[in-house]
């Protein structure tokens, strides 16, 4: 599988994520909490390297976490590069 970087980073809503958790006042291991609850194996270390662009994010997970900040897909990716 041919893995594709984009300016460096291995996602581009890494950020918002950041942005739209902190807003919510929800700690990473909060959010972390509600994407289990939801049966995503995704832990506080996870959101640690998606929200410093440094892990690929799957299409399911990226439905996963805008559930868990309820927002829509769009929202995450706004302005992004």
């Amino acid at each position: 599988m041919k893995i594709y970087w984009h300016k460096g980073k291995k996602n581009i809503i890494g950020g918002n994520i950041r942005q739209l958790r902190r807003k919510m006042k929800l700690t990473q291991e909060q959010l972390a909490a509600r994407l289990q609850v939801a049966g995503y194996e995704l832990d506080r270390l996870a959101i640690v390297r998606i929200e410093a662009d440094n892990r690929f994010i799957a299409d399911y997970e990226v439905k996963a976490l805008a559930g868990a900040l309820n927002v829509s897909i769009e929202k995450l990716y706004e302005e992004c590069d």
